[in-house]
C-alpha cells in the first residue's frame, strides 16, 4: 500500500491549521467542584506566560479571600472594574469596553458562568468571552461540570441542587484546550475544613449538602468522563487530520457488522455485552455493495429490522456503500479508531467461498491491528416487522418482459434484411446492440431473456445449416458462449448504473430537501414562521401531512403548524406526540412504542430538552424504513435548531431590552436627582422662610421669595414635561397633530416663552420672504424652537448673540438656530441628541433630554436634525423639513 499522503487531505489539514493560526484562542480550566484549584492554576500559567514577555491582563478573578490565590495577583496587570448600581448597591463587573480597548494578548476571566449585573452589555459571562474572541483577544477562563448545560440535569439528580448559571456545550467544544484540575475528594473536604473554599458561616451548610462524599465522586467521574470524551474527539480530529491509518488502542471501541442474516440478532446482542463490560462506545454497520445481490422481502424486512435492534440496545448505526464489502469495513473501522471488530461465522458452503471469494477470510487478512471477534448465530431471527422496506429495485412488469423478447426479434428482422451486406459474424452486433438496450430500457431480467432468444434466433437463421439449431462447425459454440456472457455482462454491468443512478437521484433529493430546510430556517425570525416552514418540508419529503407541535410554558403541546392547512391530530396521536416530548425518542406509526397510532412523531430535541414535536400522519400508509426515519430525524433536528435559535434570539432581545431599560432607569436617576432636588429645596427653603418667620418680612425680600418659588416650580413642570415627553417618544405614542401655519407665528410664540430667559441678548430673526405654509403640529413644532434656543440661552455667555434664519433649499425647508458661544465639544457628533447627554458646561442646569425631544418631534414630522459648527465660531443647529408638495 502506498504511503504517500491524500493530497486533498493534506490540503484540508494545512487550511486547518491556518485557521487556528489566526483566530484567538480559548482555554478553559475545569474542575468538578469548587476549591478544587481552577484560578489558583489559571493564575499560575498566566504567571509563567507573562516570564515569557506575553501582555497578560487579569479581567476578572474571583479570590474569595484566599491569600495564596490573591498572592499570585501581585505583579500582573489588573483592568479596573465597572461599577453599577443595582437597586442601591455597587456591584463590580467586568469591563468589556475597556477590555477591547486595551486589547491584550491573552485576558484571564474567572467563573465562565457568571451571571452579569443588570445594565452590562451582556446577561452572561460567556457572552463577553464570545466578543472577546472575536475581537481577537485570547482568553483563560474557568468553570465546574455541574455549570455544563447538558449535564444540568444529571448534576441535580445527583447532588439536589439544581445549578441555575449555565455554559452552552458549545462554548466548551469551541474551546483549543481544555485542562483537567483535578485533586482528591478527601483532599478538597480537607480544603473546606480549613476555610479555603466557603466563609466559615458557610461550611457547615456546604459539608451537609453539595460537599458530601458521594456527591464528590460523582462529580469527578462527570469532569473526568467529560475530559476523557474531549481527548478522544482531540485524538480522532488528529489521526484524520494527520491521515493516520493504523489502531490506535487508546481506548476500546467495538464494531458490529450486521446483515440479514439472521445470526446478526445473536451478533449484536454479543456486541451490546462486550461494550458494557468494556464500558466502550460502539456501531453497527452495513455495507451495501454497489452491485448488491437481490435481496429477498423477508432479508430485507429482517435487515431492517436488525438495525432497528441495534438502534434500541444503544449503538451507532452506520450504513456504508462500497465496491468492496470487506474494504469498506475496514476503512471505517481504522477511520474511527475501532479496536474490536466482530462478524458472524459463515454458514454456506466451503464451495462458495471458492466460486465469491470468502468476506470472513478477507477482514481477517485485512485487519491489521484490528482484532477480529467470529461470533457463530443460532439461527435466531427477529420478531416479525410491522413495517416493509423499499425495495431495492422496481419491480418488473409484463411490459418489461415483453421488451426484452421483443429487442432480439427486432435485431433478427434487420440482420435477415441486411445479410447480403454483411458476412456472417458481422451480424452478431446487432444482436448484441438489442441486448444492451433491453438492460437500459427494462432492466436486467429482460437483458438475460434478450441474450438467451439472441443465442436462437442467431443461429436458427443465420448459422449453417440455416432454420436449425444443428450446428455444423464447432466454433459457433465460442460465438455463442461468448453473446449469452457479453449480452449478461452487459444487461448485469447497466442494471448497475440503473440502481446508482436510482440511488443518486433519491440521494440528491434527499440532499436537497434538507438544504431547502436549512437554508429557508437560516433566513427565519419568528417562530411561527419556521413552524411553518419545518411542516411543509417534512409533508413534501414524505408526501404526507405534517403537523408542529411546540411546548408551551406549562409543558403541553400546543399546534404550531400544518401542512396542509386543516390537519389535526386526533386524542390518540396527542397522546403519542405528548409521550415522544417527555421522552425525547420517536414513537408511533410503525414503531416499537405505540405502532398502532396513524402518526409517527420525532422529537425536536435540543441541548436543553425537546423544545417539542413532528407528526407525519402515515394513516394506513406502510411504515417508514429506517433510512426514511433517519431522514425525519435529520429534519426534525434541523428545526428544533432553528426554533432554539430563534427562541435565543428573542431571549437575548429581551434580555437587552431589559438590561438598556435598567441602564436607562439608573442614568435617568442619576440624571434627574440633582435637578430634581434643586428646584424642591429652593422651594422648600422659600416656603419654609415665609411660614417660619416670627417677624414680617420686608415686601421686597417677601417678593422675592415668592418669585423664587414660583420660578422653581416653572423650572420643575418643565423637567417633568420633558420628562414625559421623552416618555412619549420613547414609547412610539407621541403623533403629530398636523395644521397648516406660518413659521412666522411659530417662531414668535417660542420667542415670547422664552422673553425672560432671552432678555439681554440680541435675538436676530432673518425668514425669507417666499417661505410656505408648514404641516406641522404647532405645539410640538414650538417646543422644538424653544428647546433649541434656551440651549443656545445656557450654553454660551450672557449678552451673546443668538441668530435664527430660515430658507428653502430644493425640497427642504432650513431652519438654522445659531450662536456665538464656544461651538460644538469635540467628538459630540450625533451623541448631542442622546437621551441625557451633557456638554462639558459647568453650571448649567438641565437633564439632557431637551435635543432628544427635539430630534424625536422632528423626526415624528419626517425630517432631520444636525449640528455642525458655525464660521468665526459658536454652533448652528439645523432643523431640515421636507416641504409640502401642495398649499392651501
Amino acid at each position: 500500500m502506498s504511503e504517500r499522503p491524500d493530497p486533498d487531505r493534506l490540503l484540508e489539514r494545512i487550511s486547518a491549521e491556518a485557521e487556528k493560526e489566526r483566530r484567538a484562542r480559548l482555554k478553559v480550566f475545569f474542575g468538578f467542584a469548587p476549591g478544587v484549584g481552577k484560578t489558583y492554576r489559571m493564575l499560575q500559567v498566566a504567571r509563567e506566560l507573562v516570564s515569557q514577555q506575553v501582555d497578560v491582563v487579569v479581567g476578572a478573578v474571583e479570590t474569595h479571600g484566599r491569600y495564596d490565590t490573591g498572592a499570585l495577583t501581585l505583579g500582573l496587570e489588573i483592568l479596573p472594574k465597572r461599577v453599577l448600581d443595582y437597586r442601591g448597591k455597587a456591584l463590580e463587573e467586568l469591563d468589556l469596553d475597556a477590555a477591547l480597548r486595551r486589547k491584550p494578548k491573552l485576558l484571564l476571566l474567572d467563573e465562565l458562568a457568571h451571571t452579569n449585573a443588570p445594565g452590562s452589555r451582556h446577561s452572561k459571562r460567556w457572552q463577553d468571552v464570545v466578543e472577546l474572541l472575536d475581537a481577537g483577544i485570547d482568553v483563560y477562563t474557568t468553570v465546574n461540570v455541574q455549570h455544563v448545560e447538558s449535564l444540568n440535569d444529571v448534576v441535580a439528580q445527583i447532588t439536589g441542587v439544581q445549578v441555575r448559571e449555565t455554559v452552552p456545550d458549545s462554548i466548551l467544544e469551541r474551546a483549543d484546550e481544555v485542562e483537567l484540575v483535578d485533586i482528591a475528594p478527601e483532599e478538597l473536604l480537607d480544603r473546606l475544613r480549613e476555610g479555603k473554599v466557603y466563609l466559615p458561616d458557610q461550611i457547615a451548610r456546604a459539608a451537609s449538602g453539595f460537599f458530601q462524599r458521594g456527591n464528590l465522586l460523582a462529580l469527578r467521574e462527570l469532569a473526568l468522563r467529560r475530559t476523557a470524551e474531549r481527548v478522544d474527539a482531540d485524538v480522532l480530529a488528529w489521526r484524520e487530520q494527520q491521515g493516520v491509518a493504523k489502531t490506535w488502542a487508546t481506548s476500546e471501541r467495538i464494531m458490529v457488522c450486521v446483515g440479514p442474516a439472521p445470526a446478526s440478532a445473536r451478533l449484536l446482542r454479543a456486541g451490546r455485552r462486550m461494550a458494557a463490560g468494556l464500558r466502550a462506545p460502539w456501531s453497527a454497520v452495513w455495507v451495501e455493495p454497489f452491485a448488491p445481490a437481490r435481496m429477498s422481502e423477508a432479508d430485507r424486512v429482517r435487515l431492517e429490522q436488525h438495525l432497528k435492534l441495534a438502534e434500541g440496545l444503544g449503538a451507532q448505526v452506520v450504513r456504508l456503500t462500497g465496491s468492496s464489502v470487506s474494504e469498506t469495513l475496514l476503512s471505517h473501522a481504522r477511520k474511527t479508531n475501532v479496536t474490536r471488530l466482530l462478524i458472524g461465522k459463515p454458514t454456506h458452503s466451503r464451495l462458495w467461498d471458492r466460486l465469491r471469494g470468502s468476506l470472513l477470510d478477507e477482514v481477517v487478512r485485512g485487519s491489521g491491528d484490528v482484532d477480529v471477534h467470529v461470533i457463530s448465530g443460532d439461527g435466531e431471527g427477529a420478531a416479525p416487522s410491522r413495517g416493509v422496506a423499499a425495495p431495492a429495485e422496481e419491480p418488473l412488469t409484463r411490459s418489461a418482459w415483453l421488451g426484452g423478447a421483443l429487442m432480439p426479434l427486432l435485431a433478427t428482422v434487420l440482420a435477415l434484411g441486411i445479410r447480403s451486406l454483411y458476412p456472417v459474424p458481422d451480424l452478431e452486433m446487432l444482436y448484441l446492440l438489442g441486448v444492451i438496450i433491453a438492460a437500459v430500457r427494462f432492466g436486467r431480467g429482460p437483458a438475460i431473456v434478450a441474450a438467451a432468444l439472441s443465442v436462437g434466433g442467431y443461429d436458427f437463421f443465420f448459422v449453417p445449416p440455416s432454420l436449425t439449431f444443428a450446428v455444423a462447425d464447432a466454433r459457433y459454440l465460442l460465438t455463442f458462449a461468448m453473446m449469452f456472457g457479453v449480452g449478461l455482462m452487459a444487461g448485469t454491468l447497466t442494471a448497475r448504473i440503473r440502481r446508482q443512478e436510482r440511488e443518486a437521484v433519491l440521494r440528491e433529493e434527499r440532499t436537497g430537501a434538507l438544504y431547502a430546510l436549512s437554508r429557508e430556517l437560516a433566513i427565519t425570525a419568528a417562530e411561527g414562521q419556521a413552524a411553518t416552514t419545518t411542516a411543509r418540508h417534512v409533508a413534501q419529503s414524505f408526501d404526507a401531512p405534517a403537523v408542529v407541535l411546540l411546548k408551551s410554558a406549562g409543558g403541553a403541546l400546543v399546534p404550531a403548524a400544518e401542512w396542509p392547512a386543516g390537519t389535526r391530530l386526533e386524542g390518540g396521536e396527542l397522546a403519542v406526540a405528548q409521550w415522544v416530548a417527555e421522552h425525547g425518542r420517536l414513537a408511533g406509526h410503525g414503531t416499537d412504542t405505540l405502532p398502532g397510532a396513524k402518526a409517527l412523531c420525532a422529537p425536536l430535541r435540543t441541548a436543553a430538552g425537546p423544545l417539542g414535536v413532528v407528526a407525519v400522519v402515515l394513516a394506513a400508509r406502510p411504515a417508514l424504513t429506517n433510512e426514511q426515519r433517519s431522514m425525519l430525524d435529520t429534519l426534525a433536528a434541523q428545526a428544533a435548531s432553528a426554533l432554539e435559535r430563534v427562541r435565543l434570539a428573542a431571549d437575548a432581545e429581551a434580555a437587552s431590552l431589559r438590561a438598556k431599560t435598567e441602564e436607562m432607569r439608573s442614568s435617568l436617576l442619576s440624571a434627574v436627582s440633582h435637578d430634581l432636588r434643586t428646584p424642591l429645596a429652593a422651594i422648600t427653603g422659600a416656603a419654609t422662610t415665609l411660614k417660619d418667620s416670627s417677624a414680617p418680612l420686608p415686601p421686597e425680600q417677601r417678593e422675592e421669595l415668592i418669585e423664587s418659588i414660583c420660578d422653581e416650580a416653572e423650572r420643575l413642570e418643565r423637567l417633568v414635561g420633558n420628562l414625559l415627553d421623552m416618555t412619549r417618544l420613547e414609547s412610539g405614542g407621541l403623533q403629530p397633530k398636523r395644521e397648516w401655519v406660518p413659521l412666522d407665528e411659530v417662531v414668535g410664540s417660542a420667542l415670547n416663552r422664552l422673553e425672560a430667559k432671552l432678555a439681554g441678548r440680541p435675538v436676530t430673526v432673518t425668514l425669507a420672504p417666499t417661505l410656505p405654509l408648514l404641516s406641522v403640529d404647532p405645539l410640538l413644532f414650538e417646543q422644538v424652537l424653544v428647546n433649541l434656543l434656551e440651549n443656545a440661552s445656557k450654553h454660551t455667555p450672557a449678552g451673546t448673540a443668538v441668530d435664527l434664519a430660515a430658507k428653502v433649499e430644493g425640497p427642504l425647508l432650513l431652519i438654522d438656530v445659531a450662536d456665538r458661544g464656544s461651538g460644538l465639544p469635540a467628538g459630540a457628533g450625533e451623541r448631542l441628541f442622546e437621551k441625557f447627554y451633557r456638554g462639558p458646561s459647568r453650571g448649567v442646569s438641565g437633564a439632557g433630554l431637551g435635543l432628544a425631544i427635539c430630534k424625536g418631534i422632528v423626526e415624528a414630522h419626517g425630517g432631520r436634525i444636525s449640528a455642525f459648527d458655525r464660521e468665526g465660531g459658536g454652533a448652528v443647529f439645523r432643523v431640515a423639513l421636507p416641504v409640502p408638495k401642495e398649499q392651501p
